[in-house]
């Protein structure tokens, strides 16, 4: 109660608290990005072995998840001290090179610990010392995991959907976000809005235009936001899709028949939707009325 009323008497520290703290939530979400796919494909083969009765001695022994092993460069495997992993200060310090072999670390890594650290200070401002700041920054924390992931590999983890998910559901118990009712129908109608349009895509040109992880990951939004959110999301994800796909295309020469994820567009849309949604729908009320 005494850390609540010193930020509230102090708001600008705790800013600052919630910016270096992105800034190292950024550094563990960039290795939840490149683990998670490695991990959930190392248990497929672990099950495949399992299902065939294939003997297991060439499996991989050595622990490998979140934890351990320690990072390492992928050129020399040079193992990352603590001193060379501070978020951003590190990469400045060593010219964005690696300290052994001198092999160019990607830019990717301290810019997801500036935007997790951006993102996180724009909820804070949003929602201030409270209950909804909490949520809302994890929230945030594990669209940043799921728009990466999905861009790199094309896949949305049940381990991070259905854990937030769920806390947005438990959340609005409490009618932190939106009220029971409307979280449960937004779950229920997130899920089966996506997975409509699938199957009517499916039956009509017999290919897959998407896959299941964006239907749970409507469905958490929906979760969060209740359904009255969901048509807002899918407007923005659609219009972002549409804008940055053809940018791709044409600027890019991003191939046509190369699938595009359609994770990031959603998960950017969700959190559009938790800082504006109430905003833009009543400004597009009040655009249709006039």
């Amino acid at each position: 109660m005494y850390l609540i009323y010193f930020f509230h008497s102090n708001i600008i520290f705790f800013y600052f608290v919630v910016g270096i703290i992105g800034l190292l939530v950024g550094s563990f979400l960039n290795v939840v990005i490149h683990r998670i796919p490695k991990m959930m494909e190392r248990d497929w083969k672990q099950e495949c072995r399992r299902i065939l009765e294939v003997n297991n001695e060439d499996a991989p022994v050595e622990k490998y998840n979140l934890i351990l092993p320690r990072s390492a460069c992928p050129h020399c495997n040079h193992k990352i001290s603590a001193l060379e992993n501070i978020p951003v200060i590190s990469y400045l310090l060593l010219g964005g090179k690696c300290s052994e072999c001198s092999n160019p670390i990607s830019i990717r890594y301290p810019a997801i610990e500036v935007s997790t650290s951006i993102l996180s200070l724009v909820i804070a401002i949003t929602f201030g010392v409270s209950i909804q700041f909490i949520l809302a920054v994890i929230f945030t924390w594990a669209l940043i995991a799921q728009t990466m992931i999905d861009y790199d590999c094309q896949l949305l983890p049940d381990d991070i959907t259905l854990p937030i998910l769920w806390l947005g559901i438990i959340a609005n118990m409490f009618g932190v976000f939106t009220d029971i009712y409307s979280s449960l129908l937004g779950a229920i109608f997130g899920y089966l809005i996506l997975w409509t349009v699938y199957m009517v895509f499916k039956i009509v040109t017999g290919k897959e235009g998407m896959g299941y992880g964006d239907f749970k990951l409507l469905a958490m939004l929906g979760a969060w936001l209740g359904w009255q959110m969901l048509p807002l999301i899918i407007i923005l994800s659609s219009i972002a899709g549409a804008l940055i796909g053809l940018g791709l295309i044409f600027f890019y020469n991003h191939s046509q028949s190369k699938p595009i994820p359609f994770g990031p567009y959603l998960a950017i849309a969700g959190w559009i939707a938790l800082i504006y949604g109430n905003e833009l729908t009543a400004l597009y009320y009040n655009w249709a009325v006039t």
